[in-house]
């Protein structure tokens, strides 16, 4: 998910739809109430957030120390109209990855927001799993060396999966990673839809599952197929959602009903 701040209700509104058809979930907000959000905003959904576009806002300077005081993972990419060497210094002493000229097609940001995160994680921009490619700059994954082609949000979740690779996600994450967290238009039960018709389009693939789900759990990607797995990765995979049901009992118990 990319979150936009402007001033101008037509920037944001443009962008969040300029996004939303290179699949890239987006939501557009006024400096003031970005502020109120960010500052209040669950862990959780901080890092649903991919990267954050500021455009033009009378105080961007603070906007991007409030962003890194919550996120140092997202990437924080400025935009300007006129060049200003001062601006952009400051802009960069504030925690900014980036500073791009206006006008910039949507493409070449979604590029520079994947290159900056690889950048900080060192890694490559895509992920071997098993029989599996699967890539994070927009293109179908590999399956057995072929292209698979997905539509987008499955391709999105599917990334998401292999981001996450080794942990339980639940479906409110995926929502909100696909869709964002202000569509309040569309049903969360859309992930599964889109889950049972992306393990149907491997599992023809891979001649497995790959997708284990468990109920109150989530979801986990398996790398390896049932064959090869042994009492140790099945040790493993009763360890990881035994934690998983662990971590979600203490999280109700930090917040009982009053």
């Amino acid at each position: 998910m990319i979150v936009v701040v402007d001033e101008r209700t037509t920037v944001t509104e443009g962008y969040a739809s300029w996004f939303d058809r290179e699949g890239i979930s987006a939501c557009g907000l006024a400096p003031g109430e970005f502020e109120s959000w960010v500052s209040a905003v669950s862990e959780q959904d901080i890092r649903s957030v991919e990267a954050f576009l500021l455009g033009d806002c009378g105080n961007r300077a603070a906007l991007a120390k409030i962003i890194r005081r919550r996120s140092t993972t997202a990437a924080v990419i400025a935009m300007n109209e006129n060049r200003s060497l001062e601006e952009t210094l400051d802009l960069f002493a504030a925690g900014v990855d980036d500073v791009v000229r206006k006008p910039i097609h949507v493409r070449e940001i979604i590029a520079r927001v994947k290159a900056i995160r690889r950048r900080a994680t060192g890694a490559p921009d895509y992920t071997d799993v098993g029989e599996m490619r699967v890539f994070f700059d927009g293109r179908d994954p590999e399956v057995k060396g072929e292209v698979l082609q997905l539509p987008r949000r499955e391709r999105r979740i599917l990334e998401y999966l292999v981001s996450n690779r080794g942990c339980r996600i639940n479906k409110t994450q995926i929502f909100n990673s696909v869709y964002g967290l202000f569509s309040e238009d569309i049903d969360e039960n859309v992930v599964e839809s889109h889950i049972s018709k992306l393990r149907k389009r491997l599992r023809h693939r891979l001649g497995y599952d790959p997708i284990d789900s468990k109920r109150y759990l989530g979801y986990r990607l398996v790398v390896d197929a049932p064959e090869k797995t042994g009492e140790a990765c099945a040790q493993s995979s009763f360890t990881q959602d035994a934690d998983a049901l662990l971590g979600r009992s203490e999280l109700f118990a930090k917040d009982p009903v009053v």
